[in-house]
């Protein structure tokens, strides 16, 4: 039996996608783990399920280990498939596993399946301040963000994400599960982003729910640009919103192609 799905890039994080009425009896949390390594799979950071039969669609995101977690690039991506697929109109919405998720259509070149939308974000929340964690021997001070999914941010040189990420990733002060690290470098006006994901356990080339911490955590005027590890600029918008904050995140997304793979 054959699978078809699209492949999508949101700021160089991709993800295949598949329509949950294709979908076999495999577990989606078995069919990421086929689908989504490097070699031998199709290659994505991530798994994304869309059901159009529910109202409105339904989109889950796993993760390559198979584990279920909101995703703010998955969920613009699929915002963006809807959009080119006329499944939707300019201003898109998902129930997903954070709530009710919509849209806005910035731009698109229908041509060349590719643009910029910005999406809702889960209501950010403030975790822990004044976090001080050791890891390698080398002591790191940080916030512990929830933007849909746990997130620390520590100021420190993103050249040294993938030495001390992972230890930091599963430090036992984040509890049982760990969290998703980000390493930032502030400029005037920006922020420089490396993330180690949480599901991924490595680096990915952008994380929209890790820009939104970065953003936060700089402790900027709304909009802060966000810089990637893969180049690519994210806009997060923020206001206070009680003891959280009400987020959008801004950003490219791109159909790369569409496929078929046996199962």
């Amino acid at each position: 039996m054959t699978l078809p799905f699209w492949k999508l890039s949101g700021a160089g994080n991709d993800f295949v996608l598949a329509l949950r009425k294709d979908l076999t009896s495999r577990p989606e949390p078995a069919l990421a783990r086929r689908l989504c390594p490097r070699r031998g799979g199709v290659g994505a950071d991530g798994l994304l399920v869309l059901d159009l039969a529910a109202r409105p669609p339904r989109l889950d995101h796993f993760n390559p280990d198979g584990s279920k977690a909101f995703c703010g690039n998955g969920t613009r991506c699929a915002l963006a498939w809807l959009h080119a697929a006329k499944a939707a109109g300019r201003a898109p919405a998902l129930s997903t596993a954070a709530g009710l998720v919509e849209g806005e259509v910035v731009r698109w070149d229908r041509r060349r399946g590719r643009g910029t939308l910005r999406v809702g974000m889960p209501e950010a929340r403030l975790l822990r301040s004044g976090l001080r964690l050791r890891a390698l021997g080398r002591l790191f001070q940080g916030e512990l963000f929830d933007t849909g999914v746990p997130h620390l941010v520590v100021r420190a040189d993103p050249g040294s994400l993938l030495r001390f990420g992972p230890a930091l990733r599963r430090h036992p002060a984040l509890g049982p599960a760990g969290a998703n690290v980000d390493f930032i470098r502030l400029a005037r006006g920006s922020v420089s982003l490396r993330t180690y994901e949480r599901g991924v356990e490595g680096e990915t080339l952008a994380c929209g729910t890790g820009a939104v911490a970065a953003a936060l955590a700089a402790k900027r005027a709304s909009p802060v640009r966000v810089f990637t590890r893969g180049g690519a600029v994210l806009r997060v918008f923020f206001t206070q919103a009680g003891a959280g904050w009400k987020v959008s995140l801004e950003g490219p997304a791109e159909i790369v192609f569409k496929g078929e793979v046996a199962l």
